[in-house]
């Protein structure tokens, strides 16, 4: 009886201690939610520090193809507003390599521009995941694109 609950007790106790860790996609997650909540309360430290230094930007406009530490002159003059920007997650789907080093993911995010697509590459780090890769799209309903085509002068 002693030997049982002793056993029970053990096995309770390694289970609360695994209980608080994250799992990598967990970590990511919460990478990528506090990057966004840094644009959104205009932290720049941690919005440029939650990106490697060798980092890469696509944005939605054409010109909008950064380093990192492009972005980040780019970005000076909007990081001192009380937000530089605000997209909120709808969605977010996060995939990992065999090795748990490297990992990827898209999002739907709600945006003032409408509805946005973001991708991107994640890479574990000595400092823990940072942001490699980073892709911003705006994405345009299929019963509008032509309507959207005309405003760009594409059609």
């Amino acid at each position: 009886m002693k030997k049982s609950i002793l056993t029970s007790a053990l096995f309770l106790l390694f289970g609360l201690i695994g209980f608080g860790q994250q799992t990598a996609k967990d970590q990511i997650n919460t990478l990528m939610n506090n990057w966004h909540k840094a644009a959104a309360t205009a932290d720049a430290e941690l919005f440029f520090g939650s990106m490697t230094a060798d980092a890469h930007y696509l944005g939605t406009d054409e010109t909008e193809d950064w380093t990192r530490d492009e972005m980040q002159i780019w970005a000076k003059e909007i990081f001192k507003r009380d937000s530089a920007w605000d997209f909120k997650t709808k969605e977010r789907h996060i995939y990992l390599y065999d090795d748990q080093k490297l990992g990827w993911f898209d999002e739907t995010l709600d945006t003032w521009m409408g509805v946005c697509r973001g991708s991107g590459v994640v890479v574990l780090t000595d400092d823990g995941w940072k942001i490699k890769h980073y892709v911003l799209s705006v994405a345009v309903p299929n019963d509008v694109i032509n309507d959207y085509l005309k405003l760009v002068n594409l059609k």
